[in-house]
């Protein structure tokens, strides 16, 4: 029998389904574990009746595989050639487990179809046609996969060479309704586990729910007048009797026992109270040892700042490289930026501790038949009249400077003098403000009213020293203020507008400070505004305004201090 030598594997292949040991040309085995006392080795052969089909080990992608010959009680299969391309073949159905197998001998009866098919898996039912194909349903969809192994086989019933006997397998998935129905009710079984998985999930991280409140009765009403009197217990005891109040338990019968444990939870307010006590006490130790540790702090960063400014000095600094300069420098900065943010903290505990004192002192010193807020509303009305008697000087300056000018355009050309138009603006702006006044001052709200008139007077300051001018002598609406010869006129304290607008900064922020605060304090919040400002030129302007600004010492003993304050209001009545 001709043999394509150039293949050893299908040589090899035949030599052993013969029952003869492998051999090549020369006489040299083939196959080195090769046992001639088995015989045939068909008997070895994976598709053999009484023997499992075993799924070969996975093979590289790039080799064929290579199908031998299968024998059976009434045929046999010859592999295909392995170098024809495989068969096409449909997409595989979800679930499927039915196999379509086609080319099957015209003489092929159902037994021969179970005799080949049933090695493979259990088989539920086969249906076939007159013609040469059917259709076989597996129990299990692994099943299909080694059927379609079978796809391309040439089928032989026992020796005979004849038509009818003879065919070439086609196996292919096939569609049927029961393999998906089973395949969607799978679905849907791991549906249902995966949502009650999820649920047992949320279940277990989810909170437990509150035991329900039980029923009024007389034993546990006893029972709840024990847990109310008992710390661990009390806040579970008191839902359960809000709830009892709201459903309506209380009647004639058992007021006496409602009205005892109302009683037993009014009692602990006073544990409540010394609880509270005990805790601010220990908030009031944290923050005096917190307080001092942060003063320990400050003083040491004013040591090193103290050592960088030494080492900035000629007789020092000369000896460092220029590299040394800068990290000195830089070094320099950084510990005075750090010390300023600290002592800025610190400065800002120190007046929340001033500001509850002072609201300490003046609930103690506080008169119930004056009302606070109306007495302010009638000193600020005062105000308010003195502003208008200011307002109706300025009117009638406008009105001298009027008839000077109508006086001088008889002799001389209409020239529209600068200062007499920003005197008239002035003067609306005031009007304007004045009736805004007027509607604010009818309203019912005292504290809105405190704080409009508290920004007006604000205004009217800073729109003084806008001008460079000092505030006028306030004079009563029946006089009229008598014109100063220029000589006499007193010069102003402030002299250019950057000073106005330091002024005009340093009494809003004095403003929002009632306790004063430090000239260093001052001049670190200046500082962020203007770097070029020194602590002298502060201190120097703040010396000329003595009737806006006036410096207070604050302190006993080693916390001794100077402070500045705003008192502007003041110097308004004074001047």
């Amino acid at each position: 029998m001709p043999m394509p030598m150039s293949d050893p594997n299908a040589w090899a292949t035949a030599m052993n389904n013969l029952g003869m040991a492998p051999m090549n040309m020369t006489g040299q085995p083939l196959m080195s574990d090769f046992d001639s006392g088995l015989g045939m080795m068909t008997g070895m052969n994976p598709m053999m009746p009484g023997l499992g089909y075993v799924p070969p080990p996975p093979l590289p992608h790039d080799l064929p595989i290579v199908k031998e010959i299968i024998h059976y009680q009434s045929c046999t299969l010859f592999p295909p050639n392995p170098n024809l391309p495989f068969p096409a073949m449909r997409e595989r159905p979800p679930g499927c487990k039915t196999v379509f197998v086609g080319g099957l001998p015209e003489n092929a009866t159902e037994a021969l179809i179970v005799e080949v098919f049933g090695q493979l898996g259990e088989i539920i039912a086969i249906r076939k046609s007159k013609k040469n194909f059917c259709h076989i349903r597996f129990a299990e969809e692994f099943t299909v996969d080694r059927a379609l192994f079978l796809s391309g086989y040439r089928m032989r019933l026992g020796s005979s060479t004849d038509k009818k006997d003879t065919g070439r397998l086609h196996v292919d998935f096939a569609q049927a309704r029961d393999d998906l129905y089973e395949w969607e009710c799978r679905q849907r079984l791991y549906a249902r586990e995966e949502r009650h998985r999820r649920r047992m999930e949320e279940d277990r991280f989810r909170p437990p729910s509150p035991p329900p409140i039980v029923h009024y009765s007389d034993h546990e009403c006893s029972l709840l007048g024990d847990k109310i009197k008992d710390e661990a217990a009390f806040a579970a005891a008191v839902h359960v009797l809000l709830t009892w109040v709201e459903r309506g338990e209380v009647n004639r019968r058992n007021a006496n026992n409602f009205y005892s444990m109302i009683q037993s939870s009014n009692s602990h307010i006073r544990q409540l109270m010394s609880q509270k006590a005990a805790h601010e006490k220990e908030l009031e130790v944290a923050k005096d040892k917190f307080k001092t540790a942060l003063s320990g702090i400050l003083a040491q960063f004013e040591q090193i700042v103290s050592v960088f400014h030494a080492a900035s000095k000629q007789k020092a600094w000369d000896h460092f490289s220029k590299a040394q300069r800068k990290n000195l420098d830089m070094w320099r900065k950084q510990a005075e930026e750090i010390r300023n943010m600290q002592n800025e903290e610190l400065m800002g505990i120190r007046r929340e501790e001033e500001m509850e004192m002072s609201d300490d002192d003046m609930e103690d010193t506080h008169d119930p038949d004056d009302s606070g807020p109306v007495a302010q509303v009638e000193a600020l009305k005062e105000e308010n009249d003195s502003l208008r008697c200011q307002l109706d000087a300025y009117r009638n300056e406008v009105e001298l400077l009027k008839q000077e000018q109508g006086k001088n355009q008889e002799h001389t050309p209409p020239q529209h003098s600068e200062e007499d138009t920003i005197r008239q603006q002035q003067l609306t702006f005031l009007q304007q403000a004045l009736q805004g006044m007027q509607k604010v001052l009818l309203l019912p709200d005292i504290p809105t009213v405190v704080n409009f008139l508290q920004h007006f007077l604000l205004w009217i300051y800073f729109n003084e020293f806008h001008r460079n001018l000092s505030f006028p002598e306030v004079v009563s609406c029946s006089q009229e203020k008598e014109s100063l010869p220029p000589e006499k006129i007193p010069s102003s304290p402030v002299y250019s507008e950057r000073e106005a607008l330091l002024v005009g900064i340093i009494s809003t922020f004095l403003h929002v400070h009632p306790f004063g605060a430090s000239i260093e304090y001052i001049f670190s919040y200046l500082q962020q505004l203007d770097t070029k400002i020194n602590t002298g030129q502060v201190g120097a302007l703040l010396g000329r305004l003595p009737c806006t600004f006036r410096q207070e010492l604050t302190g006993v003993g080693a916390s001794l201090e100077k402070r500045w304050k705003f008192c502007g209001f003041e110097g308004i009545k004074t001047t």
